[in-house]
């Protein structure tokens, strides 16, 4: 774990720029102090009284700020001036209301895999959820109100144990919420539809008055406008969800095959076969391929199925030269846990680029992936497909959403992994090798490509509202302008409100 040094968290604390406030002095009973505004304004009668933070509290002085303040992806470092992992949804409200009052950048954060770094700040607060994990399922119904500090692991065990099931991406430790909030894709999305889509209905807490903060929910009844924002575009935009409710699907039973080729002789073939034939295949089928400089990978899930039916599913693409290939069955709480890797064990840097593609990759296109392949900074860098194609996914879920990726025939990204996560090196010099693969790999993807994953963004790219929304963004704004006019919530790529 990386150390901060004096000097590092003088330069993050003393940097304040203007309307930045210095932390205040620790209260009694783990509160924090509010500092006078720092804008010199006098509060009127429709301001908060002034907030304390509640919760757990972490500040730049405390042993466990090095811990708290990093994200899966230590390629990005950040030295907010106070972290609030919130117990219950106050917490969450007296925590915005304190920002609100003090003219503090605000964060949300719940499974810490925001790939660009962008739920951590410096000289700002994050108000993190992950602590967050309550769970009450109603196995009548297949209702389930689920905290927003659950991982996708979490969730997935929770509702196998009752054999109910959303679609979850594949890495456990990822946050629910986030996942979701952002579309939400996996092995089971055509057979149950995005993540988003099984979303029925959320806890979201928003700016409120003049310098508070409140909570409401969001569903087809209450506030519906926010839940159409909130499935596909709610990530940091809108407010900060701390419960998510589901209405969960049955899942009794899946068969995870995996199949692994060695070298990339035969990818003309398998990338071929597979673009033309899974995606399009029973929609209880979901798939991916993963690409290495020395192998090629296959897995796949068949929800509610036997071996025999996804061997004979995969068949054109497993008779493929001698795969050497595996299947589980049971339950998908059981096999979900079985194929994740620890996080200790992955590299401690990663940059992606995100894209969708509405028809099959020709040749030229499949040989750019090999010769990219070929010359890849390291054995974890990868280019990563998800089949959609025909299925679940294809339709809106009652109230819409704001994701529109739905005519994809599969998403990718090339996906870069360098570094020592017990040892991370700031100058590691595979990181502008690494970068410049990445960027140069995704341009000569382009012309077979449109559009990208808010889940995975690119930075950088030119026009990104229609690339993540299409003709959605226009409303996303009228959205973001009616429940947080004052742009609270922002970062690099985020909403703006209409009238900005």
């Amino acid at each position: 774990m990386r150390d901060l040094s004096r000097r590092d968290l003088l330069k993050a604390t003393a940097a304040a720029g203007a309307g930045a406030v210095v932390l205040p002095a620790v209260m009694a009973e783990g509160s924090v102090a509010i500092a006078a505004d720092s804008s010199g304004s006098s509060c009127k009668a429709e301001c908060e009284p002034p907030a304390k933070l509640t919760g757990r509290i972490v500040r730049p002085q405390d042993p466990n700020y090095p811990e708290a303040s990093l994200g899966w992806d230590e390629l990005f470092v950040h030295y907010p001036l106070v972290i609030v992992f919130a117990q219950e949804t106050q917490d969450v409200v007296n925590a915005l209301t304190w920002a609100r009052q003090n003219n503090v950048a605000v964060r949300v954060r719940s499974g810490r895999h925001a790939l660009e770094g962008w739920s951590n700040v410096d000289n700002g607060i994050v108000i993190d959820v992950s602590e967050l994990k309550s769970t009450h399922i109603d196995t009548a119904t297949g209702i389930a109100k689920v905290g927003a500090g659950l991982n996708q692991g979490e969730a997935v065990a929770a509702l196998a144990k009752h054999d109910l099931a959303v679609t979850t991406g594949t890495e456990d430790s990822v946050g629910l919420s986030g996942a979701t909030l952002g579309g939400g894709l996996g092995f089971l999305l055509r057979y149950l539809g995005m993540a988003c889509d099984s979303l029925v209905g959320a806890e979201v807490v928003v700016p409120s008055g003049v310098d508070g903060a409140k909570a409401i929910k969001a569903d087809l009844n209450n506030n519906s406008d926010l839940l159409w924002a909130l499935r596909g575009a709610g990530n940091g935009n809108f407010g900060i969800v701390t419960s998510l409710t589901y209405k969960a699907a049955p899942l009794k039973s899946v068969a995870y095959l995996t199949a692994t080729w060695d070298g990339l002789s035969d990818l003309q073939g398998i990338f071929d076969t597979w673009q033309r034939t899974a995606p399009l295949s029973d929609f209880r089928l979901g798939s991916q391929l993963e690409i290495h400089k020395s192998q090629i990978l296959l897995f796949a899930v068949l929800a509610e199925g036997t071996e025999a039916e996804i061997r004979h599913l995969l068949a054109p693409i497993l008779s493929i030269d001698t795969p050497d290939v595996a299947v589980q069955t049971g339950n998908w709480g059981t096999i979900y846990a079985g194929f994740q890797t620890p996080v200790a064990d992955e590299p401690a840097f990663w940059k992606f680029f995100s894209q969708f593609t509405t028809d099959p990759f020709p040749k030229k296109a499949i040989s750019i992936i090999r010769s990219f392949m070929n010359e890849a900074p390291s054995d974890e860098s990868n280019f990563f497909t998800q089949a959609f194609g025909t299925g679940a996914q294809t339709k809106q879920p009652r109230g819409g959403s704001a994701f529109v990726h739905r005519d994809a025939l599969f998403y990718s990204e090339p996906g870069a992994g360098w570094g020592d996560r017990a040892n991370p090196d700031c100058d590691d010099p595979t990181t502008p090798i690494a970068q410049a693969w990445i960027a140069e790999f995704s341009q000569a993807l382009r012309p077979y490509v449109n559009g990208a994953y808010v889940n995975v963004p690119n930075i950088g790219m030119q026009e990104w509202e229609t690339a993540y929304w299409r003709s959605n963004f226009d409303r996303l704004r009228r959205i973001k302008q009616k429940w947080d006019p004052h742009n609270i919530f922002q970062y690099e790529q985020s909403i703006p409100p209409a009238s900005c």
